[in-house]
């Protein structure tokens, strides 16, 4: 404004209150294929396959001759344009929307907010603290030193609130409103495993104690600056990053008690960011007793930041191309530097490199040339006209790392580029999941990244990190694995701030070869996720660098399957606003308790009389043997004697996506049509086995009078007794089994006979049902 007559104002001396009133335009980006008519497809199929004579069959000879001499080059466009079109429908990258503010911020209960010692006082965990104590909450502080920090350690300090707070019995455990941990901000390295912070296996340990003590409020995990909103948010904590993908995994493994993943800001807070955060844990821990209650963004918000503009929940949108010029075309130029460059990745990677000119190429592994196919693969590049040296080179070893880099600095072959596609994967349940497993598996992925940004800087002119839909939406089993690839996306964002080449490709299922291969390539695939061509999956990668973009998902899902078993037992709005995902989750009738038509049914008859064949206890074995069967089959056991009839699927390793597989399953056995949360509505094979008898011979079919053997009684005794029998009487309803049990007392018309001074004592195998429904409910209950 030099030289022109201006004013200068006051600005307010409060900020400025915005509230949005524009609806969210939906997402209709998702790429449609026109359908072509017979001629059409005719006449391109003959484009594709070069085959002039073909051509001239749908065309005039007049028409035809001409394309003679441009007929490659058409093939190739044709070819390059469908392949782009099949690209743009993998790729995806992860996006913020603003969310609606909370009716309420009122919060009750005992909150038990556990903070790292070294931070105790820490002025943003303070401020939370008392926010949370000014809406309502009784906070109960728990300052967690690194001795403390491993699972039974935090246990103890758990059951100490416990028995401080008087919560003892199932009514009382209700007092817990719920459970905020910062423990997540602590970045130092873990005093056992220094690769890995100590805040990340802190949190393990809490998910792992919070268990052990059978706490069943909800956990909310904060973090400060784990994640990118804007650009605001100059920088992002590759340490706490991690966090957000062991929370994604905590979420599919045990939902009914997970509350979420909540960011903070790194700068401090104030009372708008503090009462904000109020707003969504009252929200959701509201709707976790009344599903129609949540008001923060709607059901499920679980991936929250909160900035000074609100909050923002974490949204998965489509991100096509549509045919975009290349922001800068690149070509590998001096030497590329590979790690897991023997494995199946790291070949298509060196083989792409090496057919678009890469004059030197370094591929390095642990076990270096002695790597099976190492030798060939070698052959293979020089053949391509590539130099090629093979290394062994343990790239989570700091030292290794900076001596080969010397090395090539000296030979006069600088690393210009990197790929760093490395990194260990090994699954097991969060219950079963050691810490030191668990660091292995991070150290492997995130410490080699950590070392190659160290060392190399901003001196590459491509830096790729292998990543993985794991650390996007979660997996099952795969703790480590997917907190290792949160941190790579962190770390990508990180160097883009700091000006540096970075980019961040969050890969699904590879076909040939890759972390998904074997059975667990066969998983996925039957979930929804196809495996991608590696061809079309380097032409992603090779438009992910030269579109200049950070972080990016590239995945081949087929949305209607994989939506319905990933939102089985809670909704994911990570994932609800894609077209396919609202359409498929479409409300339907619920025919979960009917058989199946046509040949549904004809199983289901089939199986009942062979039921009707057999005595109760026969009828019972039959059924534990199809359940056992069929869930050793989903979880790869070796054999079905490893499900234990009295062991709970969820401490198997079961959690959403493999729950509806074992539904589907048994479906398909049975011919009746299940629910979706089978296995955690039954949670014992032998509570499943009741209710699938219950349900194949139904009350007054003929198979057993009132009170006698397959009757009434047999049938009630046979579920209580199933239900009770592994679970603690005193956590009936957190478990889901009171409900069961309260349908057998309505079926029996209410009436609960009194139980016998003195009875309190009395084994469960000695009771009755009506003595077993009354110790459940309790005095005064109904």
């Amino acid at each position: 404004f030099a030289g022109q007559p201006t004013t200068h104002v006051d600005l307010p001396t409060y900020p400025f209150q915005r509230e949005r009133y524009w609806p969210e335009a939906a997402d209709t980006s998702a790429p449609e294929l026109s359908a072509m008519s017979p001629d059409e497809a005719e006449f391109w199929q003959a484009v594709e396959s070069e085959d002039l004579d073909a051509l001239m069959g749908t065309l005039d000879k007049a028409e035809a001759e001409p394309l003679r001499a441009v007929l490659p080059a058409l093939a190739s466009w044709r070819r390059n344009s469908r392949d782009s079109s099949t690209v743009d429908g993998w790729r995806y990258r992860v996006g913020w929307k603003p969310l609606p503010k909370a009716k309420s911020a009122d919060l009750s209960g005992t909150w038990i907010v556990l903070v790292p010692e070294v931070l105790r006082d820490d002025a943003t965990i303070s401020a939370c603290g008392r926010a949370l104590a000014g809406h309502g909450a009784h906070v109960v502080t728990l300052a967690v030193s690194s001795a403390d920090a491993e699972r039974k350690a935090l246990g103890g300090l758990l059951g100490e609130v416990l028995r401080e707070n008087g919560t003892e019995n199932e009514r009382k455990l209700s007092r817990i409103g719920g459970v905020l941990s910062f423990l997540a901000v602590d970045e130092i390295p873990d005093r056992a495993h220094p690769a890995v912070p100590a805040g990340v296996t802190a949190t393990l340990a809490l998910v792992q104690a919070l268990d052990d003590v059978e706490i069943q409020a909800l956990l909310w995990c904060a973090t400060m600056g784990a994640v990118q909103v804007g650009a605001a948010d100059r920088t992002v904590s590759v340490a706490q990053a991690q966090v957000w993908g062991l929370g994604r995994v905590v979420c599919l493994e045990r939902p009914g008690n997970w509350g979420g993943l909540v960011d903070l800001p790194a700068d401090g807070v104030d009372a708008r960011i503090t009462d904000n955060l109020c707003e969504i844990l009252a929200g959701r821990t509201s709707e976790a007793s009344d599903p129609g209650a949540g008001d923060v963004g709607g059901a499920g918000e679980d991936q929250i930041a909160v900035r000074s503009a609100g909050a923002f929940g974490r949204r998965l949108v489509r991100a096509p191309l549509n045919g975009a010029p290349a922001v800068r075309p690149w070509r590998p130029e001096g030497t590329v530097l590979i790690t897991g460059g023997t494995g199946a990745l790291g070949g298509h990677v060196a083989r792409w490199l090496a057919g678009r000119g890469a004059e030197r190429l370094v591929l390095t592994s642990r076990r270096g040339a002695a790597a099976p196919g190492a030798t060939e693969l070698e052959a293979e590049l020089a053949g391509l006209g590539a130099k090629v040296t093979v290394e062994a080179c343990d790239v989570a070893n700091r030292d290794q790392v900076a001596a080969l880099i010397e090395r090539l600095n000296a030979e006069g072959a600088p690393v210009r580029a990197v790929v760093h596609t490395a990194g260990v994967s090994a699954g097991a349940a969060l219950a079963d999941t050691e810490s030191a497993a668990f660091a292995d598996v991070l150290a492997g992925k995130t410490a080699g990244a950590a070392h190659l940004d160290e060392l190399l800087g901003g001196t590459v002119d491509a830096f790729v990190v292998f990543s993985s839909i794991a650390g996007v939406w979660g997996s099952a089993r795969q703790a480590g694995y997917a907190a290792a690839n949160a941190a790579l996306d962190a770390l990508a964002l990180r160097r883009r701030a700091r000006g540096w080449a970075a980019t961040s490709v969050a890969w699904g299922q590879w076909a040939d070869g890759g972390m998904a291969a074997g059975d667990t390539g066969e998983q996925l695939t039957r979930l929804g996720l196809a495996p991608m061509a590696p061809g079309l999956a380097i032409t992603a990668l090779q438009q992910a660098i030269e579109h200049d973009e950070t972080p990016v998902v590239v995945v081949d899902v087929e949305w209607p399957r994989f939506a319905t078993a990933f939102t089985t037992l809670r909704p994911s709005p990570l994932i609800g606003d894609l077209p396919e995902v609202r359409a498929a989750l479409a409300p339907e009738e619920d025919a979960a308790d009917g058989t199946s038509p046509s040949t549904g049914a004809d199983r289901a008859e089939t199986l009942r009389q062979n039921l009707l064949e057999l005595s109760g206890p026969e009828q019972e074995h039959l059924l534990r043997e199809l359940v056992q069967e069929r869930a050793a089959t989903v979880l790869r056991l070796a054999a079905p004697t490893e499900v234990r009839s009295d062991r709970a699927f969820r401490t198997l390793g079961f959690d959403s996506l493999t729950a509806v597989e074992l539904r589907n399953q048994l479906g398909e056995a049975t011919g009746l049509r299940l629910p979706a949360a089978l296995v955690f509505d039954y949670p014992t094979p032998t509570a499943l086995v009741t209710y699938l008898r219950s349900k194949l011979l139904p009350e007054g079919d003929g198979t057993g009078t009132e009170g006698g053997p397959g009757g009434h009684d047999d049938v009630d005794e046979a579920a209580v007794r199933g239900a009770l029998a592994t679970v603690p009487l005193d956590q009936l309803r957190a478990a889901g089994v009171l409900d069961t049990l309260l349908k057998l007392a309505d079926r029996r018309g209410g009436a609960l006979t009194p139980l016998p001074a003195g009875d309190e004592t009395e084994s469960i195998d000695e009771m009755d049902a009506d003595s077993l429904i009354q110790m459940a409910l309790g005095d005064g209950e109904s």
